[in-house]
């Protein structure tokens, strides 16, 4: 299954945009002031009709607005959307999320470099990355292993042992919406959440040690995701990290889809 997760903007890189209009917008308000400004006062003073230049113009009024979305984007708030079911059923397809930039540290924008450490990642956290391979690719997954961890996940068991200690899950029976798939809790570190075990379907196993600066990322929806697990994933390393996923604020399906969820609206992520 395709596990990217998409921000609004995902056909351009919307942070580098962005920066990039509102340094504009900047440095033409600024120029304006320290350089064409007292020229016009002057004139006016004189009694003579000036009008500042529409260009002028344009950047005072949307380099405010300019800023405030590059601070709340960069370093507050971003929203995606889940196009994949590779969470179910913690996410489902058609969910937008909000994740938040600040939980693991502040980052500048674009380059990504941390400038201030806040927090670090906790074991089951729901978390956005950038794909190691292609970091333009933002894929969303549940944090299983921490950096020096041992995790084991046995592929026919479906079940994953982490520093040698198996974590508990609990069967809740069939899934309704896929007969074939069984539900289950799980506990990681903190947080108690659902998985889906597909019954006649054995996916990728093994044992995997987590290297310093890194994490081992893995889906609620064991049987159909492309996490850590795979070489085109592996270990993610924490410069990579874009935020904690928080919370559920729509959920918008085609009609052919099934239409929204509005029930989903306002739920948390766990």
């Amino acid at each position: 299954m395709i596990d990217v997760v998409r921000d609004w903007f995902s056909t351009l890189d919307f942070a580098l945009v962005v920066v990039e209009l509102t340094t504009l917008a900047g440095v033409i308000w600024a120029f304006d002031v320290l350089f064409l400004r007292s020229a016009r006062v002057a004139k006016a003073a004189r009694g003579e009709q000036v009008k500042e230049p529409i260009v002028v113009d344009y950047a005072k009024s949307f380099f405010p607005i300019l800023l405030i979305v590059l601070v709340i984007r960069s370093f507050l708030f971003e929203p995606f959307r889940i196009p994949s079911g590779s969470m179910m059923p913690t996410l489902l397809t058609g969910d937008f999320i909000f994740v938040n930039k600040f939980s693991y540290g502040l980052r500048l924008p674009v380059i990504n470099t941390k400038i201030v450490g806040i927090g670090e990642p906790e074991r089951g956290d729901v978390v956005v990355f950038r794909l190691p391979r292609d970091p333009r690719v933002n894929y969303v997954k549940r944090v299983v292993g921490l950096p020096g961890d041992v995790v084991e996940y046995n592929r026919i068991g479906k079940r994953i042992t982490i520093n040698g200690e198996p974590i508990p899950i609990e069967m809740a029976g069939p899934y309704v919406e896929q007969p074939d798939t069984l539900l289950g809790w799980e506990e990681l570190g903190e947080h108690r959440h659902r998985v889906l075990l597909i019954q006649d379907r054995i996916s990728e196993g093994g044992k995997y040690v987590v290297p310093e600066g890194h994490y081992f990322m893995m889906g609620d929806n064991r049987d159909d995701s492309e996490d850590g697990r795979y070489p085109d994933v592996g270990f993610v390393p924490e410069a990579n990290l874009v935020g904690k996923a928080t919370g559920i604020w729509m959920n918008w399906r085609r009609p052919s889809e099934g239409g929204p969820q509005w029930n989903r609206i306002g739920n948390g992520i766990e």
